[in-house]
Parts: structure tokens; sequence; C-alpha cells
């Protein structure tokens, strides 16, 4: 194969990754793809395989991320220039990694065998997962964990989170290679491999990691399938208060009532009125409402996208990871009046502070997030191990009818999975959903039209390994997988004057 189509069949296996996570569910190229990289890292200069890690991760989030273009063109009346730029510009970023990994592993890493395909790959593989998780704020979007939902594979996510269950996938593409390019050593090795990961993984699966209360609780997920392009339109806002109270009424008695991420397009001060009178009448039937609002926050007049719940006493979480570019924009005083001059979508949250505490609703203790943040299940931790459910309220009219949705409902099942909890996902267009504590689907609505989820759940006391320990265990063993595998490295350069 010559290098240019080498850097094309790179770039081929990537994209198709993409076909791995939500809503096509291709689970077997979650295997295939990655191992077709690794098998082309074969051979290859440091430089050659350093462009065709950027060209795979490239395409994986070039076909995975599409949906940024229509939040920030389409939705946010953004120029093209700079939608595209923000998308693509996040594709250079995510491709860097894996640029990263191919270079080291072909420059100090060993040819092949054992130590390369199953220990070296893997762990540089997942390494590259978490750093691209957290750096430059971070954009933990499409780990290879989060394909796995319903294989025996995700048994593995309440010992050790997403990472745990993305090294497992990236061990297993490893063995794929072993299998084709290594000798009778290497290849009786990844069956072994193989077998002892899949046959644990099916036996840690009959395991529960935490334990139901003795109470059901039951719930109203509203979901009012307001358009984004309608929806701080003015007039509209008390059409949506009116939507909103009319879905809602017929369902109060219900334990928990919740309505999405910034259901009403307002500032809660501004609707005061409209939310005691809504408050009172559910508090009259037992109902603790929860709900996403923006807020001026008093004394310090900080817009916070955040969530309220009564019950009956006003409880406020404020969203702690916002959206670069959309929550917040990381530029320069000049630059934003730059931004406001050419009428660019403008505006500034303050995040909220580091580990709040549960919110009481329901005569539960409720561990919230807000949109996206969810996708960041450390920082969830220690809300986590004082709650017995978990809440998510989002708002995904930004994505249209893309993949980003389904995607995100996938993240959302991998936290309930990782804790051992059920999770309240109200949205306002879709996918409002019931997730049980091992991440299977309960209930959902169908997408873009106004509806409430009702249900029960049992809430769930108890500590998942991965709550206790978080990611330290996982990254421990990615540190040792990088140190066997650059071992070689080590030594010669502990033995060079």
């Amino acid at each position: 194969m010559t290098a240019r189509g080498g850097h094309w069949l790179a770039l081929a296996a990537g994209l198709l990754l993409a076909l791995a996570f939500a809503p096509t569910n291709l689970v077997a190229l979650a295997f295939l793809s990655p191992a077709v990289l690794f098998w082309l890292w074969q051979g290859a200069t440091p430089r050659t395989a350093a462009w065709r890690g950027f060209l795979f991760t490239g395409g994986t989030f070039l076909a995975g991320t599409y949906w940024i273009y229509h939040s920030v063109h389409l939705i946010g009346q953004a120029p093209v220039w700079v939608a595209l730029f923000l998308m693509l510009g996040l594709v250079a970023i995510m491709g860097s990694y894996t640029a990263l990994h191919g270079y080291a592993t072909v420059r100090w890493g060993p040819a092949g065998g054992v130590r390369r395909w199953l220990v070296l790959l893997p762990a540089g593989w997942v390494c590259a997962e978490w750093l691209r998780g957290w750096i430059l704020s971070g954009f933990p979007w499409l780990a290879l964990g989060y394909t796995q939902l319903e294989t025996p594979l995700a048994a593995l996510a309440p010992l050790g989170g997403v990472f745990a269950v993305s090294l497992a996938v990236a061990v297993s593409a490893g063995a794929l290679v072993a299998l084709v390019a290594g000798g009778r050593t290497e290849r009786v090795v990844a069956i072994v491999v193989l077998a002892a990961l899949w046959g644990g993984a099916l036996v840690l699966g009959r395991l529960e990691w935490t334990r139901p209360t003795d109470r059901e609780v039951s719930v109203a997920l509203v979901q009012g399938a307001v358009p984004q392009t309608m929806k701080w339109v003015p007039g509209e806002r008390e059409r949506t208060m009116g939507l909103y109270l009319a879905l809602t009424l017929p369902h109060l008695g219900a334990d928990i009532v919740v309505w999405p991420e910034s259901a009403i397009p307002a500032l809660a001060d501004d609707v005061q009125e409209y939310l005691d009178r809504v408050r009172g009448l559910a508090e009259a039937q037992g109902s603790s409402l929860v709900s996403g609002l923006v807020r001026r926050e008093p004394g310090t007049r900080a817009l916070h996208n955040a969530i309220v719940a009564y019950s009956p006493a006003e409880q406020w979480y404020y969203k702690r990871r916002l959206v670069p570019f959309g929550e917040f924009f990381p530029v320069p005083a000049f630059v934003r009046e730059w931004m406001r001059l050419m009428n660019l979508p403008y505006s500034d949250f303050e995040a909220g502070p580091e580990d709040p505490p549960p919110l009481a609703a329901g005569g539960e203790r409720l561990a919230p997030t807000i949109c996206y943040e969810d996708a960041y299940g450390a920082e969830q931790i220690r809300t986590v191990r004082e709650s017995t459910l978990l809440v998510n309220v989002t708002n995904d009219a930004w994505f249209g009818d893309s993949s980003a949705p389904h995607q995100h409902l996938d993240i959302s099942r991998m936290r309930s999975l990782e804790t051992g909890r059920p999770m309240l996902r109200a949205t306002n267009d879709g996918v409002t959903a019931l997730i049980a504590h091992d991440g299977s689907l309960l209930e959902t609505l169908p997408q873009f039209e106004p509806g409430v989820l009702t249900g029960r759940v049992v809430p769930r006391v108890g500590l998942t390994p991965y709550v206790r320990f978080g990611n330290v265990p996982v990254l421990v063993l990615l540190a040792l997988g990088l140190a066997a595998g650059f071992a070689g490295a080590l030594r010669r350069h502990a033995r060079s004057p």
C-alpha cells in the first residue's frame, strides 16, 4: 500500500468509527476501526503515523460532531465562516491527540508484539481520550466506551467508568491486530486476553453494586418541544408558559415533576409571579417541581444557567461546566466588543461552585447536571455519593434532528451505569427518558413532540467502585501501560551519557 493509500484508509476508518455511536450503533466498528489504525501504524515512520492518527480521529469527529455547524450557524445564526472555524477547529484539536499517540508509539515504542498491541496502543488510546476530556476546558465526546452500553463490556463501567470500558475496547482492537499480524505466541496471548476480558465482564454483569431503597418515586418529565428558533422570540414567552402549565397540571401529584433546561425563556426574576403560582399548585398536590431556569443571582448580579427545586424550600444549582462560545466566550475584551458589533451570538454565564450539595425533591436527594456537563462523570462523584437519584435537564433543540441528542442520551445512560443510580432526564425536544440504575432505558418520549413522560423509579443507595475511587484506578493502569510500552526507550535513555 502506498503512503497516500494508507492516509486515505486511515481517514475512511475514522469516518466509519462514528457509526459505532448512536444512533446507528454499529458496535463492531468500535473494534474494527481502531484495529485498522493500529495496523496502519505497523512499519510506518513517526511522521506518517502522526498523519494517519490525525486523519483517523479528525474523520471520526467530522462525522460524529457535524451537528456543531448546525447549532452555530443554522440555530445560532453565526456566519458560515465562524461555524466552519469552530467545527473544523475542534476536529483539528481532537485529531492532534491521536497524532501524538501515533508518533510516540512508532518513535519510542516496540515495533510489534504483545507489549505494543495489547499494552501500549490501548493505554495510549485511552490516555488520549482522558486528555481531550479536560485540556482547554475539555470535550469528552465520542469515547469508545459509549459504544458498549448493550454489550457485556458495559459491566466494567461501575468499576472504572467509561474509560475502563474504552480500555477494554482498545485492548480488544489490539488483540485483533495480534491475531492478524502476530506469531503463534502473540495469537495465543491475544486469545487468552480476549477470553479473560469478555468472560470477566460477563461475570461482573451479574453483580449489583448499589441497593434499592424501600420506596418507589413517581415522576413526570415535561417536554415542551419548543423550537429553538422560536424560543426567545418576543411574544413566545406567554405561549411557552401556558404550554408548560397545561402539560403539567394533569400530572400534579407525582412526587417529582421535572422541566427541562431554561424551560421558560426569561430570567427567573421576570416570571416570579408565574413560578410562585406553579410552585403553589405543585405543593398543594404533594409534588416537588424541579426546573431549568436562567437566573441573575441576587447581590452579585452574575448570570447563571441554573436548576431550581421547590421541595418546599427553594434550592438552586448553578451549572459548573459551561459551553465555550455558547455560554461564555474565552476571548479578550476587545474581541468581545467586536463580536457585539458584528451581531454574533454573545452571552456570558458564570460557572457555579464546585461540589454543590444535592437537591432535595420528592423526599429524595438528586445529583443535578445541566446539558452536556453530565459528560464529565468524575466531576459529579462527590454529589452522587450523597444522592439517591440523578437528574439531567437539557435543551438539545440546538442540534435538530441530528445524531447529537442520541449521543447525549448514551452519555446519560453511562452516568447511571457508573453510579448505580436511576436518572430523570428532561429535555426540551428529546430525548426525554427514564434511565434505570444499570443504564437501560425504562421509557422515552418521541422527539419534537410536546408530552409528559410518567413513570416510577426506585432510588438507590450504596457506592460503586467508580463512585468511591473515580478515574484513579484506570489512570494508574494507563501509567503502568505507558511505562511498560516505552520501557525500551526509557532503558536506552538511562544508558545514554
